[in-house]
Parts: C-alpha cells; sequence; structure tokens
C-alpha cells in the first residue's frame, strides 16, 4: 500500500472513530435532553400516542388519559380541573408540562427506567404501552372545603399532617381549566395558554408554594419559639407600650388591638398579637436568634419540588429597626403557605419538623408498587416541653384572643393570626395558621387571602382567614 492510500486509510478511520464515538455520546449521554427538547416533535408525537398514567386521589383520578379518533389517539383530561389544578398542572403539546404532570413525566409517560421491564414485555407481546399511576396524598373532603370557603378571594390554603408532612390540601385562587391548555387543537391550546399568561390576576401562580409573602403577625409564633427556647416563660413579662419608637429612628409603632400601655405576659402578648411587644423580644434576642429559629421551621430551603416550592426568607443583616419589624413578619421576612403550614404543624407535632410531601405512592399499569413515599423528619424546631407551652398558648389565642372565628365545638384548636402590609398602595394580606386537635394533632392549615373585596379597615386574619382555617380542619377531622 502506497503513503498516500495509507493516509486516506488512516483518515477515513479516524472519521469513522469520531462518527462512532459521536453516535455513542448522543445515545448514552444526550439521549434524555433531546428527546425533553422542546423541538424535537417526533418525541411528542409518540408521547402523545401514549396512553399515559392517572394522577389520583384515592383511586379517583383528577387527571386521566381517554381515548379519541384523533391525531394523537389519546387525549389528557382533567375532570375537577380548577380545583386540582395547581396540583396536576397541565400536558400540553407546545406548552410542555407543569406541577404533578411535570416532576412524574416519566412514571406518567411509561418512560421511567423503573418500568424498564414493562416495555420490554409490551414490545414482545405487542400490548399498547401505559404509563404509571401517581397517587397523592390529598384529602378530598379537605381540598373541597379549601376551595368552597376561599371562594373567589384571590389567595391560598395549605393543610398538613402534621405527623407525617402529607399534604391534605393546596389551593390556589384564581385558578385556571388545565384542558384547554391540553387541547389536541394546538392552535386553541396556545391561544388559551397566552391568554393565562398574561391575566394580571396571575390564575397560572401556584400561591401556595410557590410564591412568598410577609407573614404579618403569623411570624410571631417564631419568635415567641425563639424567646422560649431562649428560657423566657409564657408568664414572662415583655414590654408593651401603646406606641414604640423602633431603634435608631423617628418611626412609631403601634398596636392594632388594646395591649394597654405597660408591660404584659408573652401569653397575653400572643393572644392580643401585640405589635410592640413582639417588637421588644425580636430586639432583645437579635436577628441572629430569631433568622436561626426561623431556619430551624424550615425557612432557607425549598420544600415540597413536586411542585417546585419556594424558600421562605429572613433578611440576611437587619439593623435593630428592622430586626423589630421582622419579629413581627415585616420588613423583608416573606414565606409561603406552606411554610407557615409547616411552622403550625412542627409546634403542634412537639417541636419536629416533617419534610411536605404530595404524592404517596407511584404504581405500575397492574397496580404493583414502583415507589412509596415515606414521612421524614427534617430536624427538631424546638424542644418537646417549649412546643408544649407553644401549643397552649395558641389554644389561648383561639379560645380568648384574636383568633376565636376558628373555635370548633369539642375540638381544642390551636392558631394564630396575621395581617401583613406589603405595600402602602394596596390592602394588607390577612393570614391564619392553626393545628388541631392540640392532644392528637392531625391537621396543620395555612390561609393566606392576598386580596378581598372588601373595605381596608376590615381586612384582618381573624375575620377573614380563620373561619375558613376552620373549614378545613372541620373537613379533615369529620
Amino acid at each position: 500500500m502506497n503513503r498516500p492510500i495509507r493516509r486516506v486509510a488512516v483518515l477515513c478511520l479516524v472519521l469513522f472513530g469520531l462518527l462512532l464515538g459521536n453516535g455513542t455520546y448522543l445515545i448514552v449521554v444526550r439521549q434524555d435532553s433531546l428527546n425533553a427538547h422542546a423541538a424535537n416533535r417526533r418525541v411528542r408525537d409518540a408521547e402523545f400516542s401514549q396512553d399515559r398514567g392517572a394522577i389520583l386521589v384515592g383511586n379517583t383520578p383528577i387527571a386521566d388519559t381517554e381515548p379519541t379518533d384523533g391525531r394523537f389517539g389519546y387525549q389528557r383530561v382533567y375532570p375537577e380541573p380548577e380545583r386540582y389544578a395547581h396540583v396536576t398542572g397541565w400536558y400540553s403539546y407546545d406548552r410542555a408540562r407543569s406541577g404533578l404532570e411535570e416532576s412524574y413525566n416519566t412514571e406518567l409517560a411509561g418512560t421511567d427506567d423503573s418500568l424498564f421491564a414493562r416495555r420490554l414485555v409490551d414490545l414482545v407481546t405487542g400490548r399498547t404501552p401505559e404509563g404509571a399511576s401517581v397517587v397523592t396524598t390529598i384529602d378530598p373532603a379537605a381540598q373541597r372545603a379549601a376551595e368552597e370557603a376561599l371562594g373567589n378571594r384571590k389567595g391560598a390554603v395549605v393543610a398538613l399532617d402534621p405527623r407525617t408532612g402529607a399534604v391534605l390540601a393546596t389551593v390556589s385562587h384564581p385558578s385556571y381549566d388545565p384542558n384547554r391548555i391540553a387541547s389536541h387543537d394546538i392552535e386553541a391550546a396556545n391561544d388559551a395558554y397566552a391568554e393565562l399568561a398574561e391575566d394580571p390576576d396571575n390564575p397560572l401562580t401556584n400561591r401556595g408554594v410557590r410564591e412568598i409573602y410577609p407573614p404579618g403577625s403569623t411570624f410571631k409564633l417564631v419568635t415567641a419559639a425563639a424567646a422560649l427556647e431562649a428560657g423566657r416563660e409564657p408568664d414572662s413579662e415583655v414590654d408593651t407600650p401603646a406606641e414604640l419608637t423602633l431603634p435608631g429612628t423617628q418611626t412609631t409603632l403601634g398596636n392594632d388591638t388594646d395591649c394597654g400601655d405597660g408591660r404584659v405576659s408573652l401569653d397575653r402578648a400572643l393572644q392580643l398579637s401585640c405589635n410592640t411587644a413582639f417588637a421588644n423580644l425580636g430586639t432583645e434576642l437579635g436577628a441572629d436568634a430569631l433568622r436561626e429559629q426561623a431556619e430551624r421551621f424550615g425557612f432557607g430551603t425549598r420544600h415540597l419540588p413536586d411542585l417546585n416550592g419556594a424558600a421562605s426568607t429572613f433578611p440576611e443583616d437587619p439593623d435593630p429597626a428592622q430586626t423589630a419589624l421582622s419579629a413581627i413578619g415585616q420588613f423583608e421576612v416573606a414565606a409561603s403557605p406552606l411554610q407557615m403550614a409547616m411552622v403550625a404543624g412542627a409546634i403542634a407535632n412537639d417541636g419536629v419538623v416533617m419534610d411536605p410531601y404530595l404524592v404517596s405512592q407511584v404504581r405500575a399499569p397492574n397496580l404493583s408498587t414502583l415507589r412509596e413515599t415515606e414521612p421524614r423528619e427534617l430536624g427538631r424546631a424546638m424542644s418537646a416541653e417549649n412546643a408544649e407551652q407553644l401549643q397552649q398558648m395558641m389554644v389561648n389565642v383561639v379560645e380568648q384572643g384574636t383568633g376565636t372565628n376558628a373555635q370548633i365545638s369539642g375540638v381544642e384548636v390551636g392558631g394564630k393570626t396575621g395581617t401583613a402590609q406589603s405595600d402602602l398602595d394596596r390592602n394588607p394580606y390577612a393570614w391564619f395558621v392553626s393545628a388541631a386537635p392540640v392532644d392528637d394533632p392531625q391537621v396543620a392549615v395555612a390561609v393566606f387571602i392576598e386580596e378581598a373585596d372588601i373595605p381596608r379597615n376590615d381586612i384582618a386574619g381573624g375575620r377573614l382567614a380563620a373561619p375558613i382555617a376552620r373549614e378545613v380542619t372541620q373537613a379533615v377531622l369529620q
């Protein structure tokens, strides 16, 4: 073989090696990303031609697939669309997926590694492939009660089992109809998505899990926990002037209830939600103690990744005036309703914070269990002894304080109201968090009202949010 032919042969060998290497790289390394690429219509056509698994509440589908005579063979449907839209999300040809449709896409589509053996059997037998089903932790009665009690108010409700972290209800309003985005009429589906995305009320936004807001006086539970952990007792007295000049400023802070003008016990300050008492307490404890306590409850960490939950925040380096405001849930403190439900739940659970979860099981088409969620502790927010003291303080809030609208006959309910200023040009937010029964906690609830069609002076957590929490609690306990 002469030299030119040898060179050509070597070049061809190198090129063939590069081609083989590139093919191997695409198959082994980039297959998943290429399959998921928005421009890969072949994969989307294949997915839409499969029998996608159901998303279930108990044994009832809240997202299902029906055979059709159209282009794709199967249509994704949502039987109770607006009630569960922020749980299921949507499944769309051009707009991809959201919610559980996104986080459990491979299981629902039947392409997950856990279903590999079944795919081989389907291939050999010619059986139509089916996706796995996803079983949620949602309590349908609690979800219905949350939706109906929230009504047309803009806001959110989240309910948890304090003992396990299982999400019993998560409702965000306004909601939307995912059937419109899932339509096989691609142009109509895209128009529906654009309409929802441009809606100033933001119906696609999951206010319960993915957004954070000033928690107002519900954050006083965190401040009270820090005080108890620092050695104070429920009957320890705190300075409660009628007006407090914030440290280093000329700005004064007042109380929204009659807290007197002197000193009250920590227990009574929580009952009446005394701003000046908790601002003084926050200044005494310091920003570091408040931040550490908040983080022990779960602030600073993303929770519920199934719905892409947002991390709640406490300011990094507040000055004394900002620390005083942070102690009452203002300044740059921001929390999701999910996080505040976790705070109430941890107190009710004797100080132990449970990791919230929304999916209990993933089941194969033959109903065998592919995956099951086990409750998991995130840590201890406070000692059991101090948690029991704070539980009783929350009971006093409901029985003789600002939270009387959350009372349930025959059930001991602990709670905390909150009214938070977000912007002087808009109405305040109304909050309420609760847990019940206190001696055997089965449900912790956070209610957040972003906007209600009532006068500004009538907006208060005890008036607006507490009755909603009561309805959800009753639905779980009945």
